[in-house]
């Protein structure tokens, strides 16, 4: 089968592998459609993995067999996986903290190689843990695409819910591509009066077909005095910054009122950031982070993308056949005004 194979550090190549064989409680998956992470990307371009990997976990596809004793899965079935299952009794589960799990740090997916997700490829093999709690059927008139956001979703939501919101709190979300447009949504879905800030007015524009009405244009406004002139010189109860790398820490604790919230969602490359130490104490504000998903709701996750009436298929703007992948993940790494989400399909004449 073909594969984008992770050769080295900002090296990916389309190559020939063997389609994984599966084993007892396993299923083979044939991707359909697998949405390009920035956790994809940041492994890719740090070397922080090993390589040779097959990366990507946004992952929708086709049953196409079943290992022996696999009772909830046959042939045909319509699925989407997850590529994180925690054991559930560790001390991190009992104290919900999944993804700090050890057995939710082994990846559960493969294509080949170490298992790294797999949905750069044609199959995936789903190891067995994952097949009993981490694969969800997806229901007749919801298409692949839709299906691929059920993992990103439930890693918003988790963080939308971490944060307790309360109704009428104004939430900054700094940031509005795919992950930022979600996470908005999430927020006003709980309640809340959600302003969307970035650098591209493309986006925004998209931003406001999600109801999202009220954006910042980063590129011509500033952000923390014009979330000040809205709240009454306070600032943002709760800040999300949906914005990879530390250069906007500093904005989103100053955007943030005194004794408010501020979430870290995408800084997910170690490193060192300078930040104002008595904002947290004499201000009291709130510095807080959330990465990957919750198995607590996966459930309501499955429900809300495939019942809850909002069609994410329209943040992605850009589909790569299999053959085009390598051109697909160099686009994703150097995003563009127009491009948002981009995901790789298999079949041929996409």
């Amino acid at each position: 089968m073909k594969a984008a194979v992770y050769r080295g550090v900002n090296d990916v190549r389309l190559e020939e592998v063997p389609v994984p064989e599966i084993g007892a409680g396993e299923v083979l998956i044939k991707v359909d459609t697998c949405g390009i992470c920035g956790t994809d990307l940041k492994k890719i371009h740090t070397g922080s993995h090993s390589a040779p990997r097959i990366f990507g976990h946004e992952t929708s596809g086709t049953i196409a067999a079943v290992g022996e004793g696999v009772t909830r899965f046959a042939e045909g079935d319509r699925v989407m996986v997850f590529h994180h299952i925690p054991c559930g009794h560790c001390y991190y589960c009992r104290h919900k903290v999944f993804a700090q799990c050890e057995v939710y740090k082994e990846v559960g997916a493969t294509a080949g190689f170490e298992p790294s997700g797999g949905g750069f490829a044609e199959y995936v093999r789903a190891m067995d843990w994952i097949v009993d709690r981490g694969v969800v059927k997806i229901p007749d008139g919801v298409s692949f695409e839709q299906a691929a956001f059920v993992e990103p979703v439930n890693t918003c939501l988790k963080g939308i819910r971490s944060l307790n919101l309360e109704r009428d709190e104004t939430v900054l979300v700094i940031g509005q591509g795919p992950i930022g447009i979600i996470l908005s949504v999430l927020a006003q879905r709980e309640g809340a009066k959600v302003i969307g800030s970035d650098l591209y007015p493309q986006r925004l524009v998209i931003s406001n077909g999600y109801g999202i009405s009220e954006t910042i244009d980063a590129s011509k406004t500033d952000v923390v005095s014009h979330v000040k002139s809205v709240t009454e010189g306070r600032g943002a109860d709760t800040v999300i910054l949906a914005v990879g790398g530390n250069a906007l820490i500093r904005t989103a604790m100053d955007a943030a009122r005194p004794g408010g919230k501020v979430m870290l969602f995408a800084q997910t490359q170690r490193s060192e950031a300078t930040i104002d130490p008595s904002a947290v104490c004499v201000d009291e504000k709130i510095l807080m982070g959330s990465y990957s998903a919750s198995v607590d709701i996966q459930d309501e996750t499955a429900d809300f993308v495939f019942h809850g009436g909002v069609d994410l298929s329209k943040l992605i703007s850009h589909r790569f056949s299999l053959n085009d992948s390598v051109a697909g993940i160099e686009l994703a790494s150097h995003p563009q005004p127009e491009s948002m989400k981009i995901v790789i399909q298999t079949s041929a004449n996409r």
